[in-house]
């Protein structure tokens, strides 16, 4: 039985694509979404910059999540929204854990060259590590 999802969302199109897919799950088992967003941090991580780039990029996803809401709206599913700093495969496998998510679905890959091959990093990473079931959406 699913019960909890957890959507991994960047904002790039297989992120998009992930998102539709998890509401759509979702609403088919009555499960709850939480949509995670990760912030890389600078390297090396000084606590000033990072702070201010976790505000930024807070900022910044919280006007793409108005979005996800009104089409979770359609799902009829409220999502729980966070934005955490770190690793991304990482953050994701951690946050899967502490909620106790039964899937994660994730995009296969970013927009840019850089996103791409960090992303395919990424769900491979997920995929090795994650407690649980992930789909990886194409």
């Amino acid at each position: 039985m699913i019960n909890a999802v957890l959507i991994a969302y960047d904002g790039s199109k297989q992120a998009e694509k992930a998102f539709e897919f998890g509401l759509e799950m979702a609403s088919k088992y009555g499960a709850q979404v939480i949509v995670l967003s990760i912030v890389r941090p600078p390297e090396p991580p000084v606590n000033v910059e990072l702070q201010a780039v976790l505000e930024s990029a807070t900022e910044h996803y919280q006007e793409l999540f108005k979005e996800l809401k009104a089409k979770a709206a359609a799902y009829e599913v409220e999502p729980q929204f966070e934005v955490r700093a770190g690793h991304p495969a990482e953050q994701i496998v951690h946050c899967a854990e502490q909620q106790g998510i039964d899937v994660i679905v994730m995009g296969h890959r970013g927009e840019s060259f850089l996103q791409r091959w960090l992303l395919g990093s990424v769900a491979k990473r997920v995929l090795s590590y994650a407690h649980c079931t992930v789909v990886v959406v194409r």
